[in-house]
């Protein structure tokens, strides 16, 4: 009964704090401006059965794919034996789907070749990160934090399909014995070539099992609280980030409504807005940009597919659309906890533009939209960085000489040289 107590208190705890921090960054989320996408339910639910479920994205890169496809399936799949363990804990039973038979002993067995494909997939992943140090997980951005972060969840992923692993191979040895409260339940490929490691007490077999099994719900509630504090927190925003993407064809950019009602002010004087003027031109700050630029910050799993596409990059320049995510994330979560401290109007004299995201980077991009395009979970920075442009442009006015000269041309020209129109063919007169 103690155990009970104490296995609902700390699940009851570790849900409770959950939701707590999962509530923050919903807020924060909210500190964007309005973004409809409620257009094409159907189109958007198809998308995240590709992308988010399906990881069509992945396949991009089969290596990775294929190991991420053993993590995510592991995850997902394995996460039903929890429920058992859940129940278990509640009530003070053990095994109580037991009673389902060759059914359940067919599925403890695939739990068990799941957990293996797991770990070797975690450590190969720890391999390529640690050891082959592959570019794309280096960066100026990828400091002591999220590097470490990457080998923290990896780490605990191991242990605890080790920890699984290893209580199978302890219950199945119990049930040998035929002790009591092990009843003989599930299948065991696995942990059965663990067995022969384990002492032969009875008494010792039962603290091994039992100290497994805390172990490993121990670690799950203890992974769930972590996830609002890592980059693994896409494990759940990437349903939702896919099924609000961007359904528009890449490259095309948003008008901004306040701008597109001046312009039909000047041509008809007698048009009245259907909407408010915008109180800033593009974004200086994180809650300049939309909820959706937010929610893409959050579910950002700094893989560095982008910033390993990106031509900019690539070329030597500043610009990492990866760091621009994780700048995004990084300052809508430092003005979230202003708000915690003193309130909704707190300044602190911060902003995403010049604090988090210098102007050079910005004015690196070149607009292809490569990383929107590798992106697994369609993040899409480009609309960040244009946003920080228009800033600079429409607020500032300071675009730089070599822009400004475009526009320049584009006004009084109608094109982007400084040709006049008449003489716009003359090229082709050239023999």
């Amino acid at each position: 009964m103690i155990s009970q107590i104490l296995f609902i208190a700390l699940t009851i705890a570790a849900i409770a704090l959950f939701s707590i921090n999962l509530k923050k960054i919903i807020r924060n989320i909210r500190l964007g401006r309005d973004a409809d996408r409620s257009d094409q339910p159907q189109k958007r639910l198809m998308t995240m059965l590709r992308v988010a479920f399906g990881q069509s994205k992945m396949v991009k890169r089969p290596t990775a794919a294929i190991l991420h496809a053993f993590v995510y399936v592991g995850f997902v799949i394995i996460n039903i034996e929890v429920l058992e363990i859940m129940i278990d804990g509640v009530f003070g039973t053990h095994r109580i789907f037991g009673g389902l038979g060759g059914l359940y002993n067919g599925l403890i067995a695939g739990f068990e070749i799941l957990a293996l494909l797991v770990w070797l997939s975690c450590v190969i992943f720890l391999i390529r990160r640690n050891v082959l140090k592959l570019k794309r997980f280096r960066g100026i951005e990828m400091t002591t934090w999220p590097r470490s972060d990457a080998n923290y969840i990896l780490i605990t992923e191991i242990l605890l399909m080790s920890a699984f692993l290893l209580m199978n191979a302890a219950d199945a040895k119990l049930q040998a014995l035929g002790s009591g409260h092990y009843i003989s339940a599930g299948a065991f490929p696995v942990s059965q070539w663990l067995q022969n490691l384990l002492p032969a007490s009875e008494s010792s077999l039962v603290a091994i099992e039992r100290g497994c099994w805390w172990f490993h719900i121990t670690g799950i509630l203890a992974f769930l609280n972590y996830l609002p504090y890592s980059k693994h927190f896409h494990i759940i925003f990437a349903f939702p980030n896919t099924y609000y993407t961007n359904l528009d064809p890449k490259g095309k950019f948003s008008n901004m409504p306040s701008v597109t009602n001046e312009v039909k002010a000047m041509l008809d004087p007698s048009f009245i807005p259907t909407e408010t003027a915008a109180g800033r031109f593009g974004a200086k700050d994180v809650n300049d940009l939309s909820w959706v630029n937010l929610m893409n910050a959050y579910t950002c799993t700094e893989c560095g597919r982008c910033t390993d596409s990106c031509p900019a990059n690539i070329t030597g320049k500043l610009l990492s659309p990866r760091k621009i995510m994780m700048d995004t994330r990084d300052r809508v979560t430092e003005v979230g906890k202003n708000i915690d401290k003193g309130g909704e109007g707190f300044d602190d004299g911060k902003s995403l533009l010049d604090t988090y995201i210098s102007r050079e980077e910005i004015w690196a991009c070149t607009s292809c939209n490569a990383c929107t395009e590798a992106c697994p979970v369609n993040i899409d920075p480009l609309s960040i960085i244009v946003e920080l442009r228009r800033y600079i442009t429409m607020e500032e006015s300071q675009a730089g000489n070599s822009l400004n000269n475009m526009m320049g041309n584009i006004e009084n020209n109608g094109a982007p040289w400084k040709y006049s129109p008449a003489d716009r063919f003359n090229w082709a007169n050239k023999g």
